[in-house]
């Protein structure tokens, strides 16, 4: 049965690969981006199975409106993809107050407001399956992009309680956690703060790490296959990777935590104190 899918960031990435594996077997999609030119192609070439809406996530009454307008075109929403987002380049001491700020209100608020603004027809209709798409930076932490890194583990956090609260409803959740890919994640679409020249030589050091972390990029394009296959499962998981190589990073970083925490314990359960 047909699809229809409410998709931010539309223009490019993910976004844009996943438009058109919806479009390609049929699927209905509302595309957003800032600047609809974008999707022109993808009208030329679908025709009245795509809707282009211009969309900034950063504005909730926007966002409520184009869920609106989305639901009404086709009659109901199956699938809603919270894409949009960007990284945020910077030391923890260089991001100053606006692009801390700007980061949260992209990647977390404005996947909130398309949540939101969903969810009382996903609840109306007793289905429907919500697409988080968070980062390997969204279970552990990377230097030079740690607002990055917290906005994605506010996405993850908000997320994970969503699935208990909506799991009765019939509305499912998944976080995608891609690693590196080919895409302009790192490139057009990045932002940098300003740098303090106190940080240079481990801003160098990081950028090698990052560097070999990426290591072989995946290819975008096999993503396409992935997630049809996540939201045509009847069970899909809360959280998934995308690529070749989150896991072992996530494994290595859990592994650590888990060590640390135990060896730590005897002070933690000290601190319970006695109960009197």
């Amino acid at each position: 049965m047909a699809k229809t899918w409410f998709i931010t960031g539309a223009s490019r990435g993910f976004g844009r690969e996943w438009s058109i594996a919806a479009l390609e077997r049929g699927d209905s999609v509302a595309a957003t981006a800032r600047d609809t030119a974008s999707l022109d192609d993808l009208v030329q070439r679908f025709g009245d199975k795509v809707l282009p809406i211009q969309l900034d996530v950063d504005d909730r009454a926007a966002v409520f409106a184009a869920v609106a307008q989305a639901h009404d075109r086709f009659g109901g929403l199956d699938v809603v993809v919270n894409n949009a987002g960007y990284g945020q380049f910077g030391m923890v001491e260089e991001i100053s107050e606006a692009e801390a700020r700007a980061q949260f209100d992209t990647n977390v608020l404005g996947a909130l407001f398309v949540t939101q603004a969903a969810l009382p027809y996903l609840r109306a209709q007793g289905s429907g399956h919500i697409l988080q798409v968070s980062s390997i930076g969204g279970i552990s932490a990377f230097p030079n992009i740690g607002i990055y890194n917290a906005s994605k583990w506010a996405l993850e956090g908000f997320s994970q309680s969503l699935a208990a609260e909506v799991a009765d409803f019939g509305i499912k959740v998944t976080v995608i956690e891609p690693g590196a890919y080919s895409t302009d994640w790192g490139g057009a679409s990045a932002k940098h703060a300003t740098p303090d020249p106190a940080y240079d030589a481990f801003r160098e050091k990081a950028a090698e790490q990052r560097r070999a972390r990426a290591g072989n990029p995946g290819d975008p394009l096999a993503t396409r296959e992935a997630v049809l296959q996540l939201v045509d499962a009847e069970n899909p998981p809360l959280r998934v990777f995308f690529g070749d190589g989150p896991l072992a990073i996530a494994t290595r970083d859990y592994e650590s935590r888990l060590a640390e925490w135990r060896a730590w314990e005897p002070l933690s359960v000290a601190a319970h104190g006695t109960k009197r």
